[in-house]
């Protein structure tokens, strides 16, 4: 079996703000500002983005809300505070975290993917129920179902031409491929080939991720306790299932 690095979030963090502007990440924000405006049953000023990342969803929310991010890398979250310096950070793991205050709307960034049981997919969604106010709305999306994956799906993408500094060129290449369909857990696989001062290097990174029917997804929200409402997005020639999970008054 694949070791299982995730370098992307370790000593290999340097090259995410390399991959996509976070003016990328606007329209997006722009979908999820809205439904949680459209559906909360609470004026909503502030928000827990779970799973921030290097803060690229926290550079476009904080124009609306008060923005704390959490991650469990505190690489990402080094990024993530560099790029939004007037929001909080805090480092936990998204199926345990505790903390002291409660939040108008929660989004579950895509870094649920990482999620590969059904058991840990649940301790999510109740943690995020335990921080949100009564009315408040947690915003959640899978990256794909079991019924939307595609089978060795491969992208390309070059560097960021904005962020990219001179003397480095890199383009990072995905494969992702489910080597038993009869389980919760895919694979994913990211090289990095990179050119710093002319001087080649590949280095290969190890994702396992979680896959799930549609049917865990919508079974397991109302579980949790949330009312749950669903919506449609399109992006990059992809469509995605978004729960947009409201907790009762």
């Amino acid at each position: 079996m694949n070791e299982i690095t995730n370098r992307l979030y370790n000593d290999l963090a340097w090259l995410w703000p390399l991959w996509g502007e976070p003016d990328n990440y606007a329209p997006y924000c722009k979908n999820v500002i809205g439904l949680i405006r459209q559906h909360a049953q609470r004026e909503v000023k502030t928000l827990l983005n779970v799973c921030c990342g290097g803060g690229k969803n926290i550079y476009n929310l904080k124009q609306e809300f008060i923005v704390t991010g959490l991650d469990l890398s505190p690489a990402m979250l080094n990024l993530a505070h560099h790029l939004n310096p007037e929001c909080a950070f805090v480092q936990a793991d998204m199926r345990t975290f505790s903390l002291p205050g409660k939040f108008d709307a929660i989004l579950v960034d895509d870094g649920i993917a990482y999620i590969t049981s059904e058991a840990d997919l649940r301790r999510v969604f109740e943690r995020c129920f335990t921080h949100l106010e009564p009315g408040g709305v947690m915003f959640v999306g899978p990256d794909y179902t079991k019924e939307t994956y595609l089978q060795n799906e491969s992208h390309i993408t070059p560097a960021s031409m904005k962020n990219k500094p001179a003397n480095i060129d890199v383009v990072f290449v995905e494969n992702y491929y489910d080597p038993d369909p009869s389980d919760t857990v895919c694979e994913g696989l990211i090289l990095y080939i990179i050119r710093e001062d002319g001087e080649l290097r590949i280095e290969q990174d190890f994702h396992q991720l979680g896959i799930f029917p549609l049917e865990t997804w919508r079974r397991l929200l109302p579980e949790a306790g949330f009312e749950v409402r669903e919506a449609d997005y399109h992006d990059d020639g992809k469509d995605y299932i978004e729960f947009i999970c409201v907790k009762p008054k």
